[in-house]
């Protein structure tokens, strides 16, 4: 999981006069990216349908118009928010399980770390926004659905690859099946997000990670 949000669409940063800084909207196109970004903090948070197009432009003072000009509809935005996150998270595994510097369990175990840290500096409020969604839409059949599993699975996969290397490392025994492994992972990874979210305690990632790498195959 993931670990907590962070602000996935980056913008430039512009030189500015002094006095009352200016609205989200201001400049450059920038009203996108600031709506994919408040998007994913209040979808994490609230969830889909916790979250009001009108509560997102009054947190970001821009007008209804700008976000029908981006977006056609609130689940054509609901999408937009997922890719981008789902972009940003690859790039945060690629970063901890392609460190060469470490073993490929220890680049796991990284990231397990900094997902526990996300939740501790977010206080339990923010945890994986496609586990979130994905609990939320589980019983509709539709894009959302759609996406959310094959975000899943490119997470699923990278895991994969990881616990791949750690067989040639001789850290995992080389019958292991890496795919099977990484799909616990995921499983139990995104259930230990929501428990801790619940109880505001990381003791349930803490049991999940431990148990997952004693159990691992040597």
């Amino acid at each position: 999981m993931p670990s907590a949000v962070r602000a996935p669409a980056h913008t430039s940063t512009v030189s500015r006069p002094r006095g009352r800084p200016p609205r989200a909207h201001a400049g450059r196109g920038h009203t996108r990216a600031a709506l994919i970004r408040c998007g994913t903090e209040l979808l994490t948070e609230k969830g889909f349908h916790g979250t009001g197009v009108d509560a997102l432009l009054k947190r970001l003072g821009i007008p209804k118009g700008s976000f029908y000009h981006y977006f056609a509809s609130k689940e054509e935005f609901g999408l937009a928010v997922i890719d981008d996150y789902a972009a940003y998270f690859a790039r945060k595994l690629d970063r901890l399980l392609g460190d060469a510097g470490r073993s490929p369990l220890a680049r796991l175990r990284a990231f397990v770390a900094e997902g526990k840290a996300g939740m501790l500096r977010y206080r339990f409020r923010r945890g994986c926004l496609v586990g979130t969604l994905g609990q939320e839409v589980s019983g509709r059949d539709d894009p959302f659905r759609k996406r959310l599993d094959q975000v899943f699975a490119d997470w699923q996969g990278r895991v994969a690859a990881c616990l791949e290397e750690a067989k040639v490392a001789g850290e995992l025994a080389a019958a292991a099946d890496a795919q099977r492994l990484a799909a616990f992972f995921w499983i139990g990874w995104e259930g230990a997000i929501l428990r801790a979210k619940l109880t505001r305690s990381t003791a349930p990632l803490d049991l999940f990670a431990d148990t997952f790498f004693d159990s691992l195959p040597r």
